[in-house]
């Protein structure tokens, strides 16, 4: 079932306390941003359908009675028809409450996507790079499906047995006011002791389970992806164990929230057979009495018991909004991190659509870009630098190559140039103002940087290069990947650009996916391009061939290059070689051959005979 949301104005988004609340719970439920008028549908729909359930059974407790007293068959008539009517009724309103609850659920979960995504596009980026990907991806997946079910299972149910809970007391407490009383008395047992007993001892039990999902989620995905690497690293095995611990814990923390759910339902017996063996003991002497009829003593005894179903399932909502909590708490934690400094769940409701680069200008096309370090120190948050001392000249029509030995801080320096990591020290301004001070979306306007683990989406090739620009025509995707290299690759598609790709690309090779995600980056508007390491996972001529292509880019735009290929950096105006975090060397491919011996070295055995001795 597909769900497409049309952000609403301001006027119409009702927020109140919830989006001030402190609750994570009720931050997250107002970033859901359902219509009040859906809601009030989907309970008055649930109330009608067990409202059937209950005349159902009154119904047939006053027909069964009645019929007992071999009455004429017509006075029988209107209560046969009502039977059909309300058993027709039953069904036909569950499920239409089905489509509407599950309806509001779903738009309001693509609603907190939205501002999700919304907030971590724009946001600060080092909320998201300290994170593993399957720790991200259980945020903005599975919590937010759990915060979605907070309304389904949780919010809904509660106030349909409400609403069904007082019509019932009133209807039993018209014939017998006793037993309209001890009817109320079972079901605030059945509806409110149980569900509070079940949340209570379910908020431990739930935070632990969201916990453990999180740490499968994050090391599963961490052994399919990096498989190879953990298992050159000796690390594989560590990671299985960690994989099983996390699964023992959510083992232990599902059976620990099996007992709350478990008293639940226990009480919930109890209060049925209460709340039956009350209306026995109460009726008997009012038949006796003369005050009720012996016909509307089987209604008072065996209608309660279809209104104790709507109370049924409260223990487990109850249980749900514990866990649907513990989601909450993690996605606005998030959001919390990632949120400029005074920024408001309000305002994430008020904005407008996701901002991205701007489609109407070509890759490259003319726009002011001018990025300038100095003096620059890079490194991640919380860390020792890893990069010191930089500087860096980076404008439309100028090419820089970036070259050093493993670990020495090439993409954490990329990182900062594209200003998802905040420089540690010295300057770094885009235009002449400092990247500090300016937001993502401007940012990402004027820089581009494409990276080893940017997303694969499952989608065409057309659709998942559409992403750097959202007009681009299926002519510049094929010229775009002919000159990342995938010319041949593209050629060999059943679909051409229109090929479907597998989850994350597993479909295509560690080089494949990395062109892409160049070809991607090539169509992007934005005047200034970083690139990490495009040559990887290529054969020597094919990797020189496209860094060199990289470094004289058409139509002027500025190029920064990690690689560890030397051979192709002639192409370059400026080769920049670290090593330990410092620049040791800096110049023309040219200058450096004849000034530096480190350098000349290495390029040498760029060019040895693989044969030879």
């Amino acid at each position: 079932m597909t769900t497409t949301t049309t952000p609403r104005p301001a006027s119409d988004r009702r927020p109140g306390l919830l989006a001030r609340s402190r609750d994570p719970l009720w931050r997250a439920v107002a970033l859901l941003d359902v219509r009040p008028t859906r809601v009030a549908l989907a309970v008055l729909l649930g109330v009608l359908g067990l409202g059937c359930a209950v005349a159902l059974a009154g119904v047939s407790a006053w027909l069964i009675a009645r019929a007992s007293q071999m009455p004429p068959v017509l006075t029988l008539s209107i209560a046969t028809v009502g039977v059909r009517a309300f058993g027709i009724g039953r069904g036909v309103f569950r499920y239409v409450e089905r489509l509407v609850s599950h309806d509001v659920a779903l738009r309001g979960m693509a609603n907190l996507r939205t501002s999700l995504y919304r907030r971590l596009a724009v946001g600060r980026p080092e909320a998201t790079l300290g994170l593993r990907r399957g720790d991200l991806l259980t945020r903005v997946g599975a919590d937010v499906d759990a915060v979605g079910d907070a309304v389904v299972r949780g919010l809904l149910p509660a106030a349909v047995a409400t609403v069904l809970g007082l019509g019932t007391v009133v209807a039993m407490g018209v014939l017998l006011p006793a037993a309209g009383l001890s009817l109320a008395v079972c079901l605030v047992l059945a509806g409110v002791v149980a569900p509070w007993l079940a949340a209570r001892a379910a908020r431990t039990s739930e935070q632990r389970a969201t916990q453990a999902k999180a740490a499968i989620s994050t090391v599963a995905l961490g052994l399919l992806d990096d498989a190879g690497p953990l298992t050159v690293q000796g690390r594989a095995p560590a990671e299985l164990d960690a994989l099983r611990a996390a699964d023992r814990d959510l083992a232990a923390a599902t059976d620990a929230g099996a007992r709350p759910a478990a008293l639940g339902a226990a009480l919930g017996a109890l209060a049925v057979g209460l709340a039956v063996l009350a209306a026995l003991l109460l009726g008997i002497p009012a038949v006796e009495a003369g005050a009720l009829s012996h016909v509307a003593l089987a209604v008072i005894v065996l209608t309660p018991l279809a209104s104790f179903e709507a109370t049924s399932v409260l223990p487990t909502a109850a249980i749900q909004l514990q866990r649907s909590r513990a989601a909450a708490r993690r996605i606005m934690a998030l959001l919390d991190e990632a949120a400029p400094t005074g920024t408001t769940d309000l305002e994430l409701l008020d904005a407008g659509p996701l901002a991205g680069p701007a489609a109407t200008l070509s890759p490259g096309a003319e726009r002011p870009a001018d990025l300038r370090a100095r003096d620059l120190v890079c490194g991640w948050p919380g860390r020792e630098p890893v990069v010191q001392g930089l500087d860096l000249d980076v404008r439309p029509g100028r090419s820089i190559a970036v070259v050093g030995p493993s670990g020495t801080g090439k993409t954490t320096l990329l990182l900062t140039l594209a200003g998802l990591i905040p420089a540690r020290g010295g300057e770094l301004a885009l235009d002449g103002t400092p990247l500090a001070g300016l937001t993502r979306d401007e940012i990402a306007r004027s820089v581009v940087l494409t990276s080893e683990d940017a997303h694969v989406f499952e989608t065409s090739v057309l659709e998942n290069l559409r992403v750097a620009r959202g007009d681009v025509t299926p002519a510049e995707a094929r010229d775009a990947l002919d000159r990342a290299g995938l010319g041949p690759w593209l050629a060999g598609l059943p679909d051409g650009v229109d090929t479907e790709l597998g989850p994350d690309a597993q479909s295509v090779s560690g080089g494949e996916r990395r062109r892409l995600l160049l070809a991607r980056a090539l169509l992007s508007p934005a005047p200034l391009l970083l690139v990490d390491e495009p040559a990887e996972h290529l054969d020597a001529d094919t990797a020189d061939r496209l860094v060199r292509d990289l470094l004289t880019q058409r139509g002027g735009r500025g190029v920064v290059v990690v690689t560890h290929r030397l051979t192709p950096l002639d192409a370059a105006d400026e080769v920049v070689m670290l090593d330990r975090g410092r620049v040791t060397a800096r110049g023309t491919h040219v200058a450096l051959l004849s000034s530096d011996p480190g350098y000349r070295e290495g390029f040498a055995r760029e060019h040895e005979d693989p044969e030879d001795p």
